[in-house]
Order: structure tokens, then sequence, then C-alpha cells
């Protein structure tokens, strides 16, 4: 079977790859006299970069790219089925899955990681993890919860929906978005190697100066978050280009589905910062072979690095959420039938939102020492991002009202975004003000309020367009009443884990340690409860989904009747996705309106030769 020979002959080429790797540094470090050539962490990083090269190689990417590097003829491997899921596919719609479907189980497993942590916390003083066991059971959480928010529903959703919904063929650059993804599962397996080097003690914002002087899980988490990194900004360029140059003829930006504008600003986000978080652990990697960037005893300041990791992770908090914003105003405005209200708003919203995210990073060191005449401008930066944040909750809520209010499960989730986050936009004030933070900075309300944020946000707003995009991606029906189920037991279990979550933090109780005081054991173990009753929710998800693609009923080609492109095509649609291209005429969400379409297709004898909204790159 040849996906189980390609998977298993790239993973063969990567180890040698890292091996071979691992030997070229050994042997330069004979060459140039050291003592140890075998002991050294760049022996790591050199067998990585030889290993991931190797790796990409084997998967495909020769067949399909490095042959024409040589002048050789590049040949495409058209597999049938599953198969097609475990080789170097350039159809978006194959890759969204493969984003989506691996990303589902890092979700699962990283949820694993936390029901182990809740065991561990239900009651104070070590139960079966020493401390340092759960700093590595929580950094390996947090990674990876993180890894899922930023790439499942951009990789996921944003691959395979972004292309149909404006009428192009496929992204830009397939090959690309074909590498992009095969750089996650390297990524995946370093992340979960690192407790058998040790274990990430320093959590998943690596400060240092812990994360100098700790063990060498350090360096695979680096290297591994160095190249999730680069899929990030690969990625939001090419959605970049999709978007203006891909157009189909009539989508012109005031037409533009509400969901591809939250891909757009997103992208940009992504591609502005994310070299920020990879150049901090970039540094960190120098520090470890004997550099001084954060080393106070060589001159380094670790103020530095907070100042580079925030100036990043705090417009990743975006890079998380406009996706889920996006998706949310989409689908709130396909089942109340009616149009977005202050459309134009909404997309100003998501542009503020990128102008101003780069400006507010450092409301989240107000404790770490910086100068006291700098938390005042931070203060106010950040209280100024809620307006636009408003705005898109004015939009929602505006289309909401007196709507025909379709409750199909996705409806349901997209209503639970914008109940969560307000709630995490309420709990956000608090930390964003000086004297508050103060008080808060490092308890378990900080936890909690990232979590609404995040989860209630983004991670809501993803099963949403799961349960809406299902029956598009397998031709497939579920059982609505099982995702009804899954939504009513995972709005309460969430709700009730994170809303008690507030208690603790509000008396104190620090996160990242494995105790707390005997006193705070029954709010503790009433979230622990709580927590893995959240968990159990999951299995009714997967039982659904597993069990529909298999065998679940036929699925209509709109079973929505929405008006958007994606739902104008068969389920699943063809390898090209339209059978002519779309030309479009109106907006993509006037329900109600006489004698409105969004688009038409016309009859290929007709001669039709539409160019691009964008040109098509011309």
């Amino acid at each position: 079977m040849y996906a189980v020979k390609s998977v298993f002959g790239a993973l063969g080429l990567g180890l040698i790859g890292f091996y071979l790797g691992l030997g070229i540094v050994a042997f330069l470090r004979w060459l140039f006299g050291y003592s140890d050539p075998w002991g050294g962490e760049i022996n790591i990083i050199g067998g990585w970069v030889l290993g991931l090269f190797m790796w990409l190689m084997g998967i495909g990417m020769w067949g399909q790219w490095g042959r024409e590097w040589f002048g050789l003829k590049t040949y495409t491997r058209q597999l049938p089925g599953w198969q097609r899921y475990f080789t170097f596919n350039t159809d978006h719609k194959v890759i969204g899955i493969q984003y989506l479907v691996t990303f589902m189980v890092v979700f699962f497993l990283a949820g694993a990681l936390a029901m182990l942590m809740r065991l561990e916390l239900a009651q104070s003083g070590n139960q079966f993890l020493s401390n340092a066991q759960y700093n590595g059971t929580m950094g390996l959480h947090g990674i990876l919860m993180v890894a899922v928010a930023v790439a499942a529903v951009i990789g996921g959703i944003g691959n395979y929906a972004v292309p149909l919904m404006i009428g192009a063929q496929d992204m830009a650059f397939p090959r690309l978005n074909a590498l992009t993804f095969w750089l996650v599962p390297p990524v995946a397996v370093g992340l979960l190697a690192t407790p058998f080097l040790g274990g990430i003690e320093h959590g998943w914002t690596a400060y240092p100066p812990l994360a100098i002087y700790t063990n060498s899980a350090q360096v695979l988490f680096s290297l591994s978050i160095i190249t999730f990194g680069l899929t990030s900004i690969l990625g939001a360029l090419n959605f970049i280009v999709t978007i203006i140059y891909m157009r189909a003829p009539g989508l012109t930006w005031g037409r533009l589905p509400i969901f591809v504008w939250s891909m757009f600003a997103t992208s940009w986000i992504a591609l502005l910062y994310t070299q920020g978080f990879a150049a901090a652990l970039f540094l960190v990697l120098l520090d470890r072979l004997g550099f001084s960037f954060f080393n106070t005893a060589g001159g380094g300041d670790p103020l530095l690095y907070q100042h580079v990791f925030w100036f990043y992770s705090h417009p990743a908090v975006y890079i998380m959420v406009l996706p889920g914003f996006g998706l949310a105003l989409e689908l709130i405005a396909h089942f109340s039938r009616k149009p977005l209200f202050a459309y134009r708003y909404a997309v100003a919203a998501f542009l503020g939102i990128l102008g101003l995210s780069g400006v507010v990073w450092a409301h989240h060191m107000f404790t770490s020492g910086m100068p006291n005449y700098l938390h005042g401008p931070f203060l106010v930066a950040t209280e100024l991002i809620s307006i636009p944040t408003g705005l898109i909750f004015l939009s929602a809520l505006g289309t909401i009202w007196l709507g025909r209010l379709w409750l199909k499960p996705p409806m349901l989730f997209a209503l639970a975004v914008i109940f969560n986050f307000a709630c995490g936009g309420v709990t956000g004030i608090f930390l964003a003000d000086v004297p508050t933070d103060i008080h808060l900075q490092d308890t378990y309300f900080v936890v909690a309020h990232f979590h609404y944020t995040i989860v209630g946000g983004e991670i809501f707003a993803l099963f949403a367009a799961i349960y809406y995009y299902f029956p598009k991606m397998t031709g497939r029906m579920y059982s609505e009443r099982l995702a009804k189920l899954h939504f009513w037991w995972m709005f309460i279990g969430f709700n009730a884990t994170f809303f008690l979550m507030h208690l603790p933090g509000i008396k104190g109780m620090n996160r990242r340690i494995a105790d707390f005081p005997s006193e705070l054991d029954p709010v503790n173990l009433a979230i622990s409860l709580a927590g893995f009753f959240l968990g159990a929710s999951f299995l009714v998800f997967i039982w659904n989904m597993v069990y529909s693609w298999v065998r679940g009923p036929v699925a209509e080609a709109n079973p929505w009747q929405a008006r958007t492109l994606e739902w104008q095509t068969s389920s699943p649609p063809p390898h090209e996705n339209f059978p002519v291209p779309p030309v479009v005429s109106g907006g993509p969400y006037d329900y109600g309106v006489p004698g409105s379409k969004h688009a038409t297709f016309p009859v290929p004898s007709a001669g039709f030769a539409g160019a691009p909204a964008g040109g098509g790159g011309q």
C-alpha cells in the first residue's frame, strides 16, 4: 500500500538524516578540537535540520518539487480514497482535512494531559506527580493547546474553506501549502519527545534564565516551535496572496465573506509578528551555546526575552481568536437568515485589531520590573482594543436581533462563542488595569481568563465550523441529536470548570505549581470534577464524527441553504472546486432581499472568460 510505504519511508529517511546531522556536527567539532564531539546540544540542532529536510523529501516533496531544482521532470501521485491524506498532496481541501484531523488528535492528547493535571490538583499536596513531572505535563499541555489554537482553524478550516468561498481553484502556492502541513508532524514528534529528555520545566513561555539552564528538552522545544513558526509565516503569506489575487470575477472587497476578511487580517498578524517568538527561542538556543543575550552573568538581560516574546505572543491571541470571530459572524448571519449587521464596521474592527495588536504586549509585564512610566500608555492601549472587539459583538447581536434563528449545532456553537468571549472580555479588563493586575498576576484568575478567551472564543468556533463543514467535507450528515448533546455537555462543563477557576485565583492561588494551600481543597475538587465532566463530552463528538463519516446518511450539496460559494458546488467538491468559474453579482448575506443572488455559473459554451477580481496574479 503506497501511503503506508510513503510515511514509513519518509520516517526512515528522516531518522537517517537526523543521525547524519548529528555525525556531521560531531565531525566538525572533532575537527575544531572539541574534547567531546558528541556531547554538545548543537549536535541535536544539526540532526534536526538535516532530518527535517530528508523527511520532507521522503514524504513526496522530492518528486513534486525537488526534482525540478536539478532540471528533472516532476511527477504527482494521484492516490484514491484515504491514501491521499498520507502523501504530499497539493489539493487545498486535502490539506485542510490533514490539518484538521492532525490537530484534533493533538487536541485530545493535550486534553488528556489536562485531565492528568486536574487529577493531581484535586487535592493539596503531591498525589502522584513530582513537581518536575507536573511542570513538564503543564508545559506540554500548554504548548500543544497553543499549537491547536493557532493552526486548527487557520490550517484546517481556512485551507478548506477560503479558496471555495472566494471561487478559486486552489491556493496561490499549492506546493508551499503542502510543505507547510508536512512540517507539522516533526513539530508534534519533537514536542512529544521532550518528556524523554526531562520535560518542559519552563512551561510554554520558556522564560530565561530557567530556559537557559534547564535540561536538553528545551532544545527540542525551541527547534519545534521555530519550525512551527515557519509554517505559520509561509501559510500566512499564501493566504494573503490567494485572497488578493484569486477572487472570482465580481467578488469585490465589499462582497467578501466575513470569515475571509478575518483570515486576511489574521494572516497579516501572523506574517508580521510570528518571527518574534521564533527569534526569542533562537536567542535562547544561542545562550545555551555560550552567548549572553539573556544571561545576566554575561551582561545579558532576561527582561529582553519577555519583550520579544510578548511582542509576538499577545498578537498571537488574535491569530487564535480572529478566525473564531469570523466564523461566528459567518454562521450567525447564515443561521439568522439576515444580512450581517454592520458588515463594514466588523471589517474595520478586524483591521483595527490588526493595527492595535502590536502595541499592547507589555500589559503582560506590569509586574516584571519594567519602568513605571510605561504602565499608563500600555494600560490605555490595551483598553483601546476593546473598541474594535465591541464592534464585532455589536455586529453579532444586531444580526441575531429579530432574525429567524435556526438553532442547528453550528449556530449553537457560534452563539456560545459570543457568550464565552464576553465573559473573557470582562475578566480581561481586570488584567489590563495595573492595580488589579498586580494582585491577580500569575494566579488561576489568569488561567480562567485565558481559557474563556481562547477555548471559549476559538475552540468553540472550531467545533461550530466542523459541524458546519462536515457535510461538505465528507458528503455525509451526522446525528444532530448527538451534536446537540455534545454542545450542551461541553458548554455546561466548560463554564462550570473555568468560572469556578476564578475563585482560587482571586484568593491568590498560583498557577504552574503542583501544590496549593489545603483551605482551597473544596473548590479545587469541584474544578477537577467539572473538568472531568467537560473532558467526557468529547467522547460523544468522537463517536458521532467517526460513525457518521463511515455510515452517516448522504448529505445534500447545500444542507444549510446558505448563499456563499462553497455551498454552490457538490459535497464533497470536485478537484478544482467548480465545474466553471463562478461570477459574483451580490453580497454573501442578502437573505430576504428580493431577486438577490450571490453568484451565477455561466454556461461554458457561452464563451465566458471572466478575469478574477484580483487579477489572478497577472
